[in-house]
């Protein structure tokens, strides 16, 4: 390991795509495996180089509080695969599975860009405020085909979730922070009346109606009497379902054992149709969320 001195590179383009899983359409090759007993760590660096060979990166990483100081050392990648989307001054997060027999990098998210002449495989446009949303449509948790449309004159927030995500800070985290914010808008009946949450699932197959009803309810905090008047939980119909996450940025890959290697992304979506903001990682929080809607509402909307 060797201690960080030097300054740390910055990204100058922001852009978060969940590489080594379907984000750009990459087969993933197991490199290493995750140790049964291994302590997840979420970390942020920079790429100083990588070795294909091998599957490791070597990253300038920030201090993690209570596990390591600030370092620049290699990392071994779980995927193969992802190691072609990595360049020296990309800056990532991801999580670093370690045990005392092995550490393992997984769940690798570009959120700066070094390289700013590389084009991927698969061709995203950024989801700038002002896009304006296509009208998707979802089956949802009551069985009944709702599309996104049917929402104009409202504030519409929407993130992407599957009901067996297992990582605390994806899937659970979004829900969580969903809850929050719709108790939050429910306590002011003026937002309330003008908003609608929806949550997306893009794992159609095994994420019904009833699994979501399931699932909603259970985060709602109303279990089987929960009547999803203020927030719906749908996923689109499979053969839409790559063209859902194409536009709103969204890579998931099936893996083993019923898993799905994912990106995030939420979005904020105007009365008018169009997207307000974009949180492409987990970071955001419901007051930031809540802000943006009462930005809307007061017709005073923020840059």
């Amino acid at each position: 390991m060797v201690k960080r001195y030097s300054a740390r590179l910055s990204a100058i383009l922001a852009l978060a795509i969940c590489v080594g899983f379907t984000a750009c359409n990459r087969s993933s090759t197991q490199a290493g495996t995750t140790p049964a007993s291994a302590k997840p760590y979420h970390i942020r660096g920079v790429v100083v180089s990588t070795d294909a060979a091998s599957s490791r990166v070597t990253l300038d990483t920030e201090a993690v509080p209570g596990y390591m100081d600030a370092m620049i050392m290699p990392y071994t990648l779980k995927n193969a695969g992802i190691i072609s989307e990595l360049h020296p001054g990309d800056t990532i997060t991801a999580d670093l599975f370690t045990s005392n027999a092995n550490s393992i990098l997984d769940n690798i998210v570009i959120v700066g860009q070094a390289k700013a002449d590389y084009k991927p495989p698969v061709a995203y446009k950024p989801l700038n405020p002002g896009g304006a949303v296509p009208d998707f449509k979802l089956l949802n948790q009551s069985g009944k085909l709702i599309h996104i449309a049917q929402f104009r004159g409202k504030v519409l927030l929407v993130t992407f979730i599957y009901a067996r995500c297992p990582l605390a800070d994806y899937c659970p985290r979004m829900s969580r922070n969903f809850a929050k914010l719709d108790k939050a808008l429910a306590a002011d009946p003026a937002l309330y009346t003008k908003t609608h949450l929806l949550s997306v699932s893009f794992d159609p197959a095994y994420d019904t109606p009833a699994v979501l009803r399931s699932y909603g309810g259970s985060y709602t905090g109303n279990y089987s009497e929960e009547n999803f008047t203020h927030w719906d939980f749908a996923a689109p119909p499979q053969k839409e379902l790559p063209d859902v996450l194409h536009f709103f940025l969204v890579g998931a890959t099936p893996e083993k054992d019923r898993i799905i290697t994912h990106s995030l992304s939420t979005i904020v979506i105007g009365p008018n149709g169009k997207i307000y903001k974009w949180y492409p990682t987990n970071d955001w929080t419901p007051e930031q969320l809540l802000a943006d809607v009462k930005e809307l509402v007061s017709g005073k909307p923020h840059a």
